[in-house]
């Protein structure tokens, strides 16, 4: 017969190993709790009952591409609700079970397993920005260098799409402009998911690269530098006024993908912000409407960006010293040559195993920047 310990008021028993297991169980009870507010869980909740409103609607499917994209809005939402309701259910369960001496070691090794998943899940704290949970838009720049630089970018993108498809987020090439003999001088991508931004926004800046160049005959080892924009997509709530007089906006032939009409109709847009200078074009989509819709949205962002640095400049808000990401203040070099190493110079990580960062292995360095930006 098994022993069995009745659990007191207190919900304390007579056997010392379920007692830790029971104090345990409860701070991670209180942790859960605590954080799935901080999270807005119940929120969330309701969110998926109005998507599944929106999902069962008889012509959902009129628009594709919209039902696509809130198919997969719900399926994140629904993932992230249904890991803190299981995390929250599985302490539950284990405390009622405590009062059974006989799984007293098993009961143990749950509540350490448990305690790690929180854990794993707790990083989530650190996406609490006021766009962390957006779409984003990316830009990768290609520095001097011709050639060697383009090629740079595009294993940066490479890099960044094989990230954003490990984290399950649908990407879309919005704008490119390839280089003549490799690479890309620019090109701009949609991400989209949840959490897209904040994880991404660690890669904001001028990336380095050193290395043998494979366009060198002679086996020289070359700098390289391409600069990666991460915008946040706004919400229709957060207005930037446009003044029609400030835009430049001119239509052109695609020469990206975007079917049947590239290159035999001006689809293709580029919208100029007059007084700030700042240009952008879309390309892709697949009507000069869209691809104006698209490139006014990026505009939007990076008007955005560009106040939010200006009172970070003033206030000095990034620890007393303010960095803009231009040429010049590189935020992280990967070395292939003499050595193997990553370094981000924000926050001091390092690693060497420079070949699977650029392979799309960014969490430690998303997650040491977020612990970064945080103190």
């Amino acid at each position: 017969m098994k022993d069995f310990f009745p659990l007191s008021k207190g919900g304390r028993t007579n056997h010392p190993k379920i007692n830790m297991s029971i104090e345990q169980l409860k701070i991670l009870q209180s942790k859960i709790a605590s954080t799935t507010k901080l999270l807005k869980i119940d929120d969330l909740k309701k969110k998926m009952d109005q998507l599944s409103e929106e999902m069962n609607r008889s012509d959902f499917w009129s628009n594709p591409e919209t039902a696509r994209d809130i198919s997969k809005d719900f399926e994140d939402v629904k993932s992230e609700v249904e890991k803190w309701d299981s995390l929250s259910k599985q302490a539950d369960e284990l405390i009622e079970l405590s009062g059974d001496a006989s799984i007293a070691q098993e009961l143990e090794k749950q509540t350490t397993e448990l305690e790690k998943q929180f854990s794993d899940y707790e990083f989530f704290l650190l996406l609490n920005g006021p766009y962390d949970k957006n779409n984003a838009i990316i830009s990768i720049h290609a520095g001097s260098g011709g050639t060697e630089a383009q090629d740079w970018a595009e294993m940066l993108l490479r890099m960044l799409l094989r990230f954003c498809d490990q984290q399950n987020w649908s990407t879309k090439v919005l704008d490119e402009s390839r280089g003549q003999e490799a690479g890309y001088k620019s090109v701009t991508f949609e991400v989209k998911g949840r959490y897209a931004f904040g994880y991404l926004k660690s890669e904001h800046g001028v990336h380095r690269l050193v290395r043998i160049s494979p366009f060198d005959a002679e086996k020289m080892r070359h700098t390289s530098f391409a600069l990666v924009e991460v915008l946040p997509e706004l919400s229709d709530e957060i207005k930037i006024e446009l003044k029609p007089e400030d835009l430049r906006i001119d239509t052109f032939m695609s020469g990206g993908k975007g079917g049947q009409s590239v290159n035999t109709t001006y689809s293709a847009v580029r919208i100029v912000h007059i007084p700030t200078g700042i240009t952008v074009q879309c390309q892709n989509e697949r009507s000069q409407m869209q691809n104006k819709d698209m490139a006014m949205k990026i505009l939007k962002a990076k008007l955005h960006r560009l106040e939010e640095e200006k009172q970070a400049k003033e206030k000095q808000e990034l620890r007393g010293e303010y960095k803009s990401a231009e040429w010049g203040n590189q935020i992280r070099s990967y070395v292939l040559h003499p050595y193997h190493m990553v370094n981000d110079h924000r926050t001091e990580y390092k690693a060497t195993n420079p070949e699977e960062v650029l392979e799309g292995d960014l969490l430690p360095l998303s997650e040491a920047y977020l612990k970064w930006i945080k103190q």
